[in-house]
């Protein structure tokens, strides 16, 4: 098995993790060191902390890895996270640093899932995706 494949396998059980909320098995994916952040609140947490926000977020989840890429040393995800009752929903890319079958750190970029906004309705500017 090739290191690649070894990483997706990695990334795809941490995304499990992740939505089922795992908070044993969760820290086990980090290098006890590794620092993750979410640029779009301009937060950076230690696993301790992320492991923490990621549990005790309220509602119980659901998701998919939509694509999974490497480039260099930076493996990325797109996957699509939601409520198991459909009340939320998102898309979340993430860059994940690795270093001895460990995360050493993830840049994370999280967008609300919602319709396209009314300015772009009304030119008639794009379609939904199919």
């Amino acid at each position: 098995m090739s290191d690649i494949q070894q990483k997706e396998i990695f990334l795809k059980n941490y995304w499990k993790a992740v939505l089922e909320q795992d908070e044993k098995t969760l820290p086990e994916f980090f290098r006890e060191d590794a620092l993750i952040r979410w640029h779009n609140t301009d937060e950076e947490f230690t696993v301790k902390e992320f492991v923490r926000a990621n549990c005790e977020y309220p509602g119980e989840w659901d998701g998919s890895i939509q694509r999974m890429e490497c480039a260099g040393d930076t493996m990325i995800t797109a996957a699509h996270v939601h409520t198991k009752d459909g009340t939320l929903s998102f898309h979340v890319v993430s860059f994940f640093r690795m270093e001895d079958n460990r995360i050493i750190s993830v840049d994370e970029y999280w967008g609300d899932d919602g319709p396209a906004p009314a300015w772009r309705l009304d030119k008639k500017i794009g379609r939904k995706i199919s």
